[in-house]
C-alpha cells in the first residue's frame, strides 16, 4: 500500500475516534451537572481537561457551556470536535478511491452537520439552546454518526490492508484515551483508598464508566456494585470490553500482525516486539500488582509505549526511505 494512503486511513480513523471520545466526555459531564455542587463541578471539569491531555489555550473558567463551546467548535484548538471531524474528512478525501461510497457519505454528512452556518459565530447556548436542539442532543447525534461510520466501515469495506490501518488508528487512539482517562481520575478514586466515600464519589465512578461507554457492560460483569478497584480492572484489563486498554491493545496487535503478514516486511521485528511487550504486560498483570505500584507512572508508560508504536509504524509504513523499502 502507498504510504500516503496508509497515512490518510490511519489518521482518518484516529481523528474520528478522538472526536467521538471528546464528545462522550462532554455529554456525560453536562448530564451530571444537575447533581453536583460548585466544588465538585470545578473538580469534574478540571478532570475533563486532564482526560483530554490539557489542550492548549483551553482553561476552565467556571462556565461549563463556555468550555464545551471551546472543546466543540473552536478550530484554533486542534483537539476540538470540529477540528477532528474536519481533519478526518480531509484525510478521507485524500483516499476517496480507497474507501466505500457509504463511508464517504457518512463522514461527509457528519462534516456538514457540524459545520452548519447557524452553528458558527454563536455561543453554544445560543446555537444549541435557542429552539434548535439541546447540547446533549447535538453531542449524541455526533456520537451516533461516528458509530455509524464504524459500522459502515466494517460492513462495506474490504477487510484488507487498508481496513487494517483503520483498525490500527482506532485502537491506538482508544488505548491512549482510556489510559489518560484513568490517569485523570487516579487522584480522586485510587490515590487514597482509605478515604470515606461520599455521594459525589458514586457519581464520579458512574461518570468514569459512562465516559468509556462502560456502565452497562460493567454491571453485567460485576452487577451494580461500584468499587474503584473493580472499575480500574474493568477499564484496564478486561479482555472482552471494546473500550478497555487490554482489548484495544489486543486489537491493535492483531491488525499489525495482519499488516506485517500482507506486506512481507522483514524489518517489522522491532514493531512486533514493541506491541507484543505491551500486550503481554496487560495480559499477564493483575489489578492488585498494578495498584500496588505507581499507577500514574504505569498508565503514563502505556501512553509512552503507544507513542513508540506510532513512531515505529511511521518509520515502517509512512516515512520510510527507498533504500529501507528495498531492503525490506
Amino acid at each position: 500500500m502507498l504510504s500516503r494512503v496508509a497515512d490518510s486511513l490511519y489518521w482518518m480513523s484516529r481523528y474520528l475516534e478522538r472526536a467521538e471520545h471528546t464528545t462522550r466526555l462532554l455529554d456525560v459531564n453536562l448530564n451530571l451537572m444537575l447533581d453536583e455542587s460548585p466544588i465538585s463541578a470545578e473538580r469534574r471539569w478540571q478532570r475533563v481537561l486532564d482526560a483530554l491531555g490539557r489542550p492548549k489555550n483551553i482553561e476552565w473558567t467556571g462556565e461549563p457551556y463556555a468550555l464545551t463551546q471551546a472543546l466543540t467548535f473552536d478550530t484554533d484548538n486542534k483537539a476540538s470536535i470540529l477540528s477532528c471531524i474536519i481533519a478526518a474528512r480531509e484525510n478521507s478525501r485524500h483516499v476517496r478511491e480507497q474507501i466505500s461510497t457509504e463511508q464517504w457519505h457518512r463522514l461527509n454528512s457528519l462534516y456538514l452537520q457540524v459545520t452548519r452556518p447557524e452553528l458558527q459565530h454563536r455561543t453554544l447556548s445560543e446555537a444549541l439552546g435557542a429552539g434548535m436542539t439541546q447540547p446533549s442532543e447535538f453531542l449524541q447525534s455526533v456520537m451516533e454518526a461516528a458509530h455509524q461510520f464504524q459500522g459502515v466501515t466494517d460492513s462495506t469495506m474490504n477487510h484488507g490492508e487498508g481496513w487494517q490501518f483503520i483498525q490500527v488508528g482506532r485502537y491506538i487512539e482508544r488505548a491512549c484515551a482510556t489510559a489518560l482517562l484513568l490517569q485523570a481520575y487516579h487522584v480522586d478514586l485510587w490515590e487514597h483508598p482509605e478515604r470515606a466515600i461520599d455521594g459525589n464519589e458514586y457519581l464520579d465512578w458512574m461518570g468514569l464508566l459512562r465516559s468509556a461507554t462502560a456502565f452497562e457492560a460493567y454491571c453485567k460483569v460485576y452487577t451494580a456494585d461500584l468499587t474503584p478497584d473493580q472499575i480500574f480492572e474493568f477499564l484496564l484489563l478486561d479482555e472482552e470490553f471494546p473500550h478497555s486498554v487490554r482489548f484495544s491493545i489486543d486489537s491493535l496487535q492483531c491488525a499489525l500482525e495482519k499488516i506485517q503478514g500482507d506486506s512481507g516486511r522483514s524489518r517489522a521485528d522491532g514493531l512486533r516486539r514493541l506491541s507484543g511487550r505491551l500486550q503481554s504486560s496487560l495480559n499477564y498483570s493483575s489489578v492488585d500488582e498494578i495498584l500496588n505500584q505507581d499507577v500514574v507512572a504505569y498508565l503514563g508508560g502505556i501512553q509512552a509505549q503507544c507513542r513508540a508504536i506510532h513512531e515505529t509504524i511511521y518509520e515502517l509504513y509512512v516515512d520510510y526511505s527507498i533504500q529501507a523499502a528495498l531492503a525490506g
